[in-house]
């Protein structure tokens, strides 16, 4: 009986973590433009004209996140209060002034849960 509880326990605690990881979050820009983000702080995908690109935290400045695709040229530069869409491929910034409905009332970007993004990695 302990065994099945314990199985369960461990099976709805996994769920739960997937769940969580699968949260889309939508990102308006300027310009009407906009993505949308899943993921954990780690690795996330970002879709970006009905195209979704997994990405990878790389080292950034103290106070932002980063995140590239280096195989799509995509570049995620994630601040306290904007975020920016670039594709260092071609050199293009492709969205401006990014903000989820949470950072426009003021509070920080939900990838910075559980990261220290003002200290330098």
């Amino acid at each position: 009986m302990k065994r099945t509880l314990i199985s369960i326990g461990l099976i709805l605690a996994g769920l739960g973590s997937v769940h969580a990881a699968e949260e889309v979050t939508s990102w308006s820009c300027q310009e009407s433009r906009q993505f949308k983000t899943s993921g954990t702080a780690e690795k996330i995908q970002l879709t970006w004209e009905s195209k979704t690109i997994e990405m990878s935290r790389e080292n950034s400045l103290p106070g932002s996140l980063r995140y590239k695709n280096t195989t799509t040229g995509h570049d995620l530069v994630v601040l306290g209060n904007k975020a920016m869409l670039f594709n260092i491929k071609t050199g293009t910034r492709l969205a401006d002034f990014c903000q989820t409905a949470e950072m426009k009332t003021g509070k920080l970007p939900h990838l910075f849960a559980g990261t220290e993004p003002f200290v330098q990695q």
